[in-house]
């Protein structure tokens, strides 16, 4: 796009010689200015409006132009062309200013969205005991970064805890809520010993939020989410489902849901039914993968509607760590949608290396 004036002035000075008289390329530079602004600033598309002007001047003016026997310069259309060219000029400098103000904006609502996914969405560590993980979000707005979906891995005196929820609706309520219950579950996470309870704390912190923030959409604000504990002493792993997908647990030549179908009430929601929450307990043995995921993965849509085929693509592609898991996951999604992603995605792949002590300390990512 830079280069495109350049060659555009030089398309006129090839055909302009080759076109009769009653043919007067050089008036296409009256657009030149406007091609300028596409890509440059507004002091580059001034100099570009002179640059033409002045160029125009020079065909009309020159005889052997297209078989001329004498010059144009100050015939009425050449005058008129002139004109024409300094008033798209103005015009091209105004939208270039225009342009180059949003581009500017753009790059610091960016920068800002960034720096707010670091703090919401920080890296999880890579590693923590005998634990990797790996983490991925794609938010289906490109210049937003940030939404409504969100994962988190606290490592606390009682286990690895796990995080992965879809917050209902847009837009900054949604990034709103999703900043409290991470805040909340972060805060919790080290106090609450049984992951019921830390469950329930949650769902308290966020009733009360969603009772001060008021409104008439106070009940519909609630929170898909999996709660999961990875404990340091033992081979196992659990689960408390709150209404989102279940986990997947995989592991060489299997692939299946962690769904024993006692999924609790979405988060906000609870209080609705005022039953306890369930914990429920699976095996989790060295080499064994845990991926939880927001929905965003499994309704993403091809070109003929069909949703994306989740455990399917987990089997074929056999044993990955959760680094290339989650990359080939990535890759693949974008494939299967078209480079458009459909909603916000969350995913985070926990693996189980050979026995080692378990322990919450924890060496962050980059």
């Amino acid at each position: 796009m830079r280069w495109l004036p350049v060659l555009y002035v030089a398309a006129v000075l090839l055909i302009e010689p080759l076109t009769p008289v009653d043919w007067p390329v050089s008036f296409v530079l009256i657009a030149l200015p406007l091609v300028t602004a596409f890509a440059h600033g507004p002091l580059v598309v001034g100099g570009a409006t002179v640059f033409a002007v002045l160029l125009e001047g020079v065909l009309a003016g020159t005889p052997c132009c297209a078989g001329r026997a004498v010059g144009y310069l100050w015939d009425r259309h050449y005058v008129a062309a002139y004109v024409c060219t300094a008033l798209v000029g103005a015009l091209g400098t105004v939208l270039a200013a225009h342009r180059t103000h949003r581009e500017r904006t753009l790059a610091d609502v960016r920068f800002v969205a960034e720096i707010a996914q670091r703090v919401l969405l920080r890296p999880v560590p890579h590693r923590i005991g005998n634990l990797v993980l790996e983490s991925l979000y794609l938010s289906a707005a490109a210049e937003a970064r940030i939404g409504g979906d969100l994962y988190e891995a606290v490592p606390t005196a009682y286990g690895v805890r796990l995080l992965v929820g879809d917050v209902r609706g847009k837009g900054l309520l949604a990034v709103e809520t999703a900043a409290a219950l991470l805040g909340a579950f972060r805060e919790a996470a080290h106090d609450e010993p049984d992951l019921a309870a830390l469950a329930d704390r949650v769902e308290t912190s966020m009733n009360r939020r969603a009772r001060q923030l008021g409104g008439s959409e106070t009940e519909e604000r609630f929170v898909t989410t999996v709660f999961a504990e990875i404990p340091g002493d033992g081979h196992l792993v659990r689960v408390v489902n709150c209404g989102h997908p279940p986990p997947l647990l995989l592991r060489p030549g299997e692939v299946r849901e962690l769904n024993n179908g006692r999924s609790a009430p979405p988060l906000n929601l609870g209080v609705l039914v005022g039953e306890p929450y369930h914990v429920d307990t699976y095996p989790f043995r060295p080499g064994d993968q845990l991926l939880l995921y927001t929905d965003g993965i499994t309704e993403t849509r091809d070109a003929t509607g069909a949703f994306y085929p989740l455990l399917q693509r987990l089997r074929s592609w056999g044993s990955l760590p959760p680094r290339d898991l989650l990359q080939r996951l990535h890759h693949d999604l974008l494939a299967y949608g078209r480079n458009r992603p459909q909603d916000d995605t969350a995913a985070l792949a926990v693996g189980l290396l050979d026995d080692e002590p378990s322990a919450p300390s924890a060496s962050a990512g980059g």
